[in-house]
């Protein structure tokens, strides 16, 4: 239900031009109809659900995104530029365990990584461990600190 109404408002906000027809609103409901039925053969038990739907999470994500995130991607940028003009690098990989328990953690925290300059998430196995090469590894046996800073318990605080 939640994805047929999700899926219905959003074509009308997408196809609206000043007024809306009954051609375009049955033609929403139909496609509406058909991206639930889609969606729920796909997917498991329980993936859809309203949790998204807390607005202290989204509030926390902004402040993830636009705090740490913005900081931490600045700084990787700045470091990035600094060795490639040096050419101070020390790449490695290394194998560290965040303790995320969901799926969506996991996500969030490869993701925040990923798109941080210099690190990259290689791998993430079955028990959550991560794989992660960075451009300057600074000991063999780093810290989750010294990885992705508070990236992690960021994505403890919002993903579990």
């Amino acid at each position: 239900m939640f994805v047929l109404v999700i899926s219905f408002f959003v074509y009308l906000l997408l196809s609206w031009s000043g007024s809306m027809s009954i051609q375009e609103v049955t033609i929403a409901f139909l496609l509406a109809v058909a991206v639930s039925f889609v969606a729920s053969g796909s997917s498991r038990p329980g993936f859809w659900s309203m949790r998204g739907l807390d607005p202290r999470k989204w509030w926390l994500f902004f402040r993830y995104v636009f705090g740490p995130f913005a900081a931490g991607l600045t700084q990787a940028n700045w470091d990035v530029a600094k060795r490639v003009i040096t050419g101070e690098i020390n790449p490695g990989i290394v194998k560290f365990n965040p303790r995320l328990k969901t799926d969506a953690g996991r996500m969030m925290l490869a993701n925040s990584i990923t798109l941080t300059p210099g690190t990259l998430t290689v791998d993430i196995d079955d028990d959550g461990v991560f794989y992660v090469h960075s451009i300057n590894l600074t000991s063999l046996t780093p810290t989750e600190q010294d990885v992705c800073g508070t990236f992690a318990q960021w994505a403890r605080r919002l993903a579990g």
